[in-house]
């Protein structure tokens, strides 16, 4: 049990020593991402490799004496970050890291050989761009050039050890709020540093802490909100699964400020990974005393629970979360009240996302000024980003506020995918909007992106080349958010549906002009009347595609055309004489017997019966069927 500051203090000293003895650390990767791939069996099969060698301890302690074994440590981070290249294990010896890329299990004997016993290097597992090899991974463009605060952990230390954490600094944020400040220059300190939700609102969380403290009401509630419902964002599962200690710590903090007895954080159902670390965690505190009642001698007491998200977009807005937590239909409501005055159980309620709460310990460390220091005037800090789609690089970064998305997309990504050329990137989600080649350098901050037309929401980017169809991307995400409309408001709920109607007939190719008029008057409606802020947002997509790829609208509707040659129903199969040798194999996988033709003459589809299925094309062995412009 650690009782008071010095047991704490000691504590950390112990646990720096243990880190410091080992003299060789295997890493591998376990995000979702990597988990994915294999590496839970990559991770097996270290341990194996070093149980089996003569002179080798796993063991989490400090050495015997100075005749000691080598300690060796085979241990399980969060994600490395570069996920498209996963799984990932990097080798630490002292100061020297080796990163290792696509890591199969063949490859684990060699890497151990050469790399743990030896002073040698795998190079064909290396990280390799435009003919340049990198070995250390603070060397990878990809890793070079973010700035990881609020991940900084994350591939360095083992995920689930309360003394790994401890001894890279963990918990010394907490005991600075303990015992050298009060509550409220603690809120002054984070109101001052200008840190904003990282949830998609960008809401001052100094403000919204000062706002609950204020409150009569004594009984008050922290929760989290980890839900992170967008399509193709996982920033904050790969914080709560890769260094879970850090966001409790923050939540403690922000609990100790407004005098907080009970936290809550609400996880994304499919986030288990997630969900195991936390609850880990969470035990492994209540163990050492730093959860419960009278933390480290004081008389600070709080408690901590985990609730698993209800599966439900929605559940992500503030309202309907608490109300998910409660047990009730996760269901936004009409406010004010706002959360801080009645949140959980009617009562006073610091609601903020995961990545707002991991920037807390290192604020109050650091200071104001020195958070401040990062990013734009108005929005300070870093952001994490889920970087995918038709990108080089895919995978998890954190980048200062206000970097563009030139820097994002070519510096870190690595570029389009097979030189393809830059069409558009998706920023927040479902709820966010698009933005173009002329969008390529402006920052991204909360403030500018507003200009466009769009959000940087949760932070999910998907990027899209020139075989995407706008009109698709539109359609997909009014498909979703009218499937995760709570159905508690008309404009929301009928709004999204009609809009999804008149989508889903313009990529069939029966669109009409004058649907685009009341495309946009059905968005403008849903954006200015639905009751919360997710189907205020709703419309975006729709919006900004509208504004900025009208064309392709126009397109589809009068020309019957997709550029991109995504959409089925403007698919038209054509085949070409000269490669056709009358084999029949089309008309034969044709199901609606489209296709015409003798043996071994040239076989004609008739574009009238034709439903562009794609069945003949998939079974041409002599690539005769082509897709026509």
């Amino acid at each position: 049990m650690i009782q008071n500051k010095e047991a704490l203090m000691q504590a950390r000293e112990d646990a720096k020593k243990v880190l410091a003895s080992y003299d060789c650390r295997i890493l591998v990767c376990s995000g979702t991402g990597c988990i994915a791939t294999g590496s839970e069996k990559i991770y097996q099969k270290f341990v194996e490799i070093c149980k089996d060698e003569p002179g080798v301890t796993l063991e989490f302690a400090p050495h015997d004496g100075p005749e000691h074994k080598d300690q060796l440590g085979v241990k399980k981070t969060g994600c490395q970050g570069i996920c498209e290249l996963g799984p990932l294990v990097r080798i630490q010896k002292g100061d020297k890291v080796i990163q290792y890329t696509k890591v199969k299990l063949d490859d684990c004997e060699e890497i151990f050989k050469r790399s743990v016993k030896g002073n040698d290097v795998v190079e064909s597992l290396l990280y390799k761009q435009k003919g340049q090899v990198y070995q250390a991974p603070e060397d990878i463009p990809f890793i070079k050039k973010q700035t990881r605060l609020v991940l900084e952990n994350c591939g360095k230390l083992e995920a689930e050890s309360f003394e790994e954490y401890l001894a890279g600094g963990g918990f010394l944020a907490l005991e600075k709020a303990l015992f050298d400040v009060t509550p409220d220059q603690i809120i002054d300190e984070v109101d001052k540093s200008g840190l904003r939700g990282r949830g998609g609102g960008g809401f001052p969380a100094g403000k919204k802490w000062k706002q609950v403290a204020r409150q009569k009401e004594t009984t008050r509630f922290v929760v989290c909100n980890g839900d992170e419902g967008d399509p193709g964002a996982f920033m904050d599962g790969s914080v709560m699964e890769g260094d879970p200690y850090r966001l409790i710590e923050g939540m403690m903090i922000a609990a100790y400020a407004v005098k907080a007895k009970d936290g809550y954080i609400y996880v994304r159902a499919e986030y288990p990974n997630s969900v195991k670390r936390l609850r880990h965690a969470i035990a492994e505190l209540e163990n050492k005393g730093l959860l419960g009642d009278n933390i480290l001698g004081t008389d600070f007491c709080f408690h901590m629970h985990i609730n698993r998200g209800a599966g439900a977009f929605v559940c992500g807005e503030g309202s309907a979360l608490t109300a998910s937590i409660e047990g009730n239909r996760g269901m936004p409501r009409v406010k004010p009240p706002r959360t801080v005055e009645k949140g959980l159980w009617e009562k006073p309620t610091v609601l903020n996302n995961v990545e707002t709460f991991a920037n807390v310990p290192k604020i109050l460390l650091n200071g104001a000024d020195w958070y401040r220091s990062i990013g734009t005037e108005g929005s300070p800090g870093t952001k994490t980003f889920s970087l995918t789609g038709s990108i080089e690089n895919t995978g998890l970064i954190e980048v200062p506020m206000g970097t563009t998305l030139r820097e994002i997309i070519f510096d870190i990504g690595g570029g389009l995918k097979n030189d393809g050329k830059f069409k558009a990137v998706q920023i927040g989600g479902p709820s966010g909007g698009c933005l173009t080649e002329e969008h390529l350098d402006v920052p991204l901050d909360f403030d500018s992106v507003k200009k466009f037309g769009a959000i940087v929401g949760s932070g999910g980017l998907v990027v899209m080349d020139e075989h995407t169809c706008m009109v698709e991307v539109a359609r997909f995400f009014m498909s979703f958010t009218q499937r995760e409309s709570c159905g508690k408001c008309v404009p929301c709920r009928e709004g999204t549906k009609r809009m999804l109607e008149i989508l889903e007939k313009i990529v069939a190719g029966k669109g009409e002009l004058e649907d685009l008029d009341r495309l946009e008057e059905l968005a403008t409606m849903v954006k200015s009347m639905a009751l919360c802020g997710l189907g205020k947002s709703a419309p975006l997509p729709v919006l900004s595609t509208l504004r900025l790829f009208r064309d392709e609208y126009v397109e589809h509707i009068t020309e019957h055309k997709c550029r991109a040659k995504v959409c089925e129903a403007m698919k038209k199969y054509v085949i070409n004489p000269e490669f056709c040798r009358g084999c029949s194999k089309c008309a034969k996988n044709c199901p609606v017997g489209a296709i015409t033709g003798q043996l071994k003459k040239c076989y004609h589809i008739d574009p009238s019966i034709c439903i562009h299925c794609g069945a003949c094309k998939d079974n041409c062995a002599f690539d005769a069927i082509y897709i026509e412009d």
